[in-house]
């Protein structure tokens, strides 16, 4: 299972990680870490160094109750952004956490690779036309409503039954349109409650029937940290535990904070699959 970046194709048979880099003020984990140029750089050049494939880089909180931000706003903090990283490290993989076209449209141009959409074009009529013109991957997520409603969209008659018909009627969309490149992403933390996420992990595998590549969101989430009773700044361990759970049922990218970790846990995880390969 491959997807084609600017022209690179990425083997997603051997599972990758997604840096994490938020240049927003109240992310809830890394919020207003990276305002500085300097900051930001050195970031990126510790989750590349670290073994990312992909950094994503969001300019919008999507976190539950966020502040709304203006799309002039948004596009002031991201796209300088993405011109100064590939300046920087032209080899690299620039995915954008958006869901407004424009900014999709004005990051595609200065360089970026693929199109990260929490509402998988639902928050945006030209989302998916905007894709299919620049011919990038996308990351279609499932929420239900937006940041500032999602949790009380949270009913559901059959939760996972439920996502997969959503990611059915999105990949035939997204198919329609020409986009040949599309990962689903299952939105743990999005219109969810902490139980429906973990009913949802458990049953990662029936989204494998879709046929397209998993994306894997749950680094230092509250799905985490709620149910350990701590804080995102303690929830390492309990994301390093749900990220080795996703990739033994098959997830083929991390989106993570702590790249090193996600690393470690891809390698541990590929070495158990080629020791089991060679049992007689």
């Amino acid at each position: 299972m491959t997807i084609n970046c600017k022209g690179r194709l990425i083997d997603l048979s051997l599972p990758r990680a997604m840096g994490i880099l938020n240049l927003t003020p109240d992310s809830f984990y890394d919020g207003g870490k990276y305002t500085t140029h300097k900051a930001i750089l050195s970031q990126v050049e510790k989750m590349l160094s670290d073994g990312a494939t992909f950094i994503d880089v969001g300019a919008y909180s999507s976190r539950p109750n966020a502040s709304h931000v203006s799309e002039e706003e948004e596009l002031k903090r991201i796209v300088s952004t993405v011109e100064g990283i590939l300046r920087e490290f032209p080899g690299s993989l620039v995915s954008i956490d958006t869901f407004r076209s424009k900014v999709a449209s004005e990051c595609l141009e200065a360089g970026a690779a693929l199109i990260n959409d929490i509402s998988a074009g639902g928050l945006d009529d030209e989302m998916f036309d905007t894709i299919a013109k620049y011919q990038v991957p996308t990351i279609l997520m499932h929420m239900r409503g937006n940041p500032q409603n999602m949790l009380d969209n949270t009913q559901y008659d059959n939760l996972v039954k439920e996502v997969v018909h959503y990611f059915s009627k999105k990949i035939a969309l997204a198919r329609s349109k020409k986009i040949n490149d599309v990962i689903i992403d299952p939105g743990f933390g999005f219109s969810k409650t902490l139980k429906q996420n973990y009913l949802l992990f458990s049953q990662l595998r029936l989204l494998h029937h879709l046929k397209a590549p998993i994306l894997i969101g749950v680094s230092r989430k509250s799905m985490v940290y709620k149910l350990l009773g701590t804080q995102p700044q303690h929830a390492l361990n309990g994301s390093t535990c749900l990220h080795t759970t996703a990739l033994l049922q098959g997830a083929q990218i991390l989106r993570a904070h702590d790249v090193k970790e996600a690393i470690e846990c891809i390698k541990m995880v590929e070495e158990i699959k080629a020791q089991n390969g060679m049992l007689p």
